[in-house]
């Protein structure tokens, strides 16, 4: 009997793994999908990076656009569509994110991410630019203020990450990534509804998470070494280091989604008090990625202060 037990739980756990499995897909098959005639790609730093410049090239003042962890480009689709006519928009997948996959040196210290946006603007000839991210590219977008001083010329923070959390709720699939055994697993074994639950909980209305926006995170975490390059991410976190934020100089507009989750409102508050003269705006019913849940309301907030007609 105990044989005969514990040989069906073998089977049960054996099929469970089957089903969770999930092969890396390739990124030239990815491609099909999560490329379009806007995508162009840049040999940097050993890596293929997946980038769109769009709007007037004569631009002499460029909008950066920084996605957040496990997104991509993508994130900012909506604000896009409608600043593109108005001024030179620049997005990008960060390297371990979308199509450009993980940096061969396996090294995502905050300190190489400024580097490689660095090297990334040298190679377009860009000389000055505004600079805008989400969540962890928030923190990226605000040291590369004090990175480059003289090349950001404003700065804009959604959601960004830059002190110590307190008493946030968190997500379910960045609190297991941050695991070791489990975040080895999901290397993996990642079923797909755990990314569903991480977006419900990143969005403040889940009932705006559908099937195509799950199936564009989903896959793209399937890129060849995406995955394990998120493990490495959360190994390799450094700590807040908020005392460099009243150093910032450059005029900034901090926007925050109210409901959020992860990195909570009153971190908004923070970044307000320590960076003179920022404009702070928080929006209602809106959570962790406002750009793409209210686009909208942040579409209106950015235009106003870039002064865009």
């Amino acid at each position: 009997m105990i044989k005969k037990i514990s040989l069906t739980f073998i089977v049960l756990v054996s099929i469970l793994l089957i089903v969770l499995y999930k092969k890396d897909i390739p990124v030239e098959e990815l491609k099909i999908t999560y490329s379009n005639a806007d995508s162009k790609y840049m040999e940097l730093m050993q890596m293929n990076v997946h980038y769109r410049d769009q709007g007037n090239p004569n631009d002499s003042v460029p909008l950066l656009l920084i996605h957040g962890t496990s997104s991509s480009l993508h994130t900012w689709d909506s604000i896009v569509n409608r600043i593109v006519n108005k001024k030179r928009v620049i997005r990008m997948d960060l390297p371990a994110f979308g199509l450009t996959g993980p940096n061969p040196k396996n090294d995502y210290s905050i300190e190489f991410y400024n580097r490689f946006i660095d090297s990334f603007v040298i190679k377009l000839g860009i000389n000055q630019y505004a600079i805008a991210g989400n969540s962890l590219g928030g923190g990226i977008a605000w040291n590369q203020a004090l990175f480059t001083p003289n090349k950001v010329k404003q700065l804009i923070l959604i959601n960004a990450s830059g002190y110590p959390k307190k008493h946030e709720k968190g997500n379910i699939g960045f609190k297991l990534a941050s695991m070791p055994l489990i975040g080895r697993l999901l290397s993996k074994f990642t079923p797909r509804a755990l990314i569903r639950k991480s977006l419900e909980e990143v969005y403040a209305d889940n009932t705006r998470v559908n099937e195509k926006l799950v199936d564009r995170y989903f896959s793209l975490l399937l890129r060849q070494g995406n995955r394990q390059a998120t493990i490495e991410i959360f190994k390799q976190k450094a700590k807040p280091n908020p005392e460099k934020i009243i150093r910032i100089h450059q005029p900034t507009l901090i926007i925050w989604g109210e409901k959020d989750q992860l990195i909570d409102v009153s971190n908004a508050f923070l970044f307000k008090k320590d960076i003179k003269g920022s404009e702070l705006r928080v929006i209602k019913n809106s959570g962790h990625v406002p750009m793409e849940e209210t686009p909208n309301e942040v579409y209106n907030v950015l235009v106003e202060f870039l002064k865009i007609k």
